[in-house]
């Protein structure tokens, strides 16, 4: 199977799997016991206001064309009224998916080029103290819940040590300061910085341990191969030999990329809610204790679409790093 194909391939699967998500989130949803107009009456909204909501969201049509509605509306980003936020859905999930991106993707990318290097010095210093005491650090260190770790972090760092604060993005004396702003003020200050060091270096520490023991592994594989042998026979420079080293080794734990990310997200609810971080993740405990079905059903829909796009990217990326992947697909 050509590179093209098999991108068409993975492209048209991961489309096909992004439907049948969908689906299963709009039935299991609409299915559920309860009407939508009770839970706007509960939440205090006049019933005027709730007709005219189910009228426009077409929640008074037939279960199919309410799915189909759906579908079309989701194009445009389109997903439906929040009860808590009193308005649509993606107007309030926009910037909790901003500050959680912000958070995880820099934490993760750093943890794992961190982890990829303790992973090659750990290789290549096999049977050594340093082999030893890394490999018992990195497993502990991964064996830690992440709400614990944050836990610990916030004791020692922000009621013993009092260098950071322990919980939210902006401190409420500051949160008034940046009204009137452009949106990415707040982002820039040093108010942020402090509260984002917290949540950022527990993210890090705890996905370091995945990259650091499988690029371990990979590369005492590769040392043992034979082209590792005749390149240093041969004097290539060190520099040249680790490079190709690397790229080697790199390819178990380039696929493992996305696995973290997915738990990642899995401990992400958690996290946030520990360092009280406005995020997707505090954004879902809060639908599902407001019973804001639209939000819970959007940000189960946008945590599938980021693992589709993360394993979708990985796949290509690895076919293009080793071509065999493409053949083994046509297999």
């Amino acid at each position: 199977m050509s590179r093209r194909r098999y991108f068409v391939y993975r492209s048209i699967q991961t489309v096909f799997l992004l439907w049948m998500i969908i689906t299963f989130l709009f039935f299991f949803f609409r299915l559920m016991p309860g009407d939508f107009i009770d839970l706007m009456l509960y939440e205090g909204i006049p019933p005027e206001t709730a007709e005219e909501l189910v009228r426009k969201w077409g929640l008074d049509q037939p279960l199919y064309v309410q799915y189909f509605s759906y579908i079309a509306n989701l194009l445009t980003l389109d997903a439906g009224f929040s009860l808590g936020a009193r308005g649509p859905v993606w107007d309030f999930v926009q910037m909790k998916i901003f500050n959680t991106f912000i958070l995880v993707a820099p934490a993760i990318t750093l943890g794992y080029v961190i982890g990829a290097v303790i992973g090659t010095i750990l290789g290549s210093k096999r049977g050594t103290r340093i082999e030893r005491f890394g490999i018992v650090g990195t497993v502990v260190m991964g064996t830690l819940p992440i709400f614990f770790l944050g836990i610990v972090m916030i004791v020692i760092f922000s009621s013993w040590l009092n260098w950071f604060p322990s919980s939210g993005m902006l401190s409420p004396i500051n949160a008034g300061k940046f009204e009137g702003l452009p949106w990415w003020r707040p982002y820039t200050s040093q108010d942020f910085a402090l509260h984002y060091i917290l949540p950022f270096s527990v993210i890090v520490l705890r996905y370091i341990n995945t990259p650091a023991l499988v690029m371990r592994t990979s590369v005492v594989e590769v040392l043992g191969q034979d082209f590792i042998h005749y390149q240093r026979i041969t004097g290539l420079p060190k520099f040249n030999r680790y490079r190709h080293l690397a790229k080697h080794a790199s390819l178990p734990a380039l696929t493992l990329y996305p696995i973290a990310m997915t738990r990642a997200l899995s401990g992400l609810v958690l996290l946030e809610v520990v360092f009280n971080w406005p995020g997707i993740g505090q954004a879902l405990v809060q639908a599902v204790l407001g019973r804001d079905f639209a939000v819970v059903q959007f940000i189960f829909l946008l945590l599938a679409v980021f693992i589709l796009l993360g394993n979708w990217a990985i796949d290509l990326l690895y076919s293009y790093i080793d071509p065999r992947v493409t053949v083994e697909a046509a297999d």
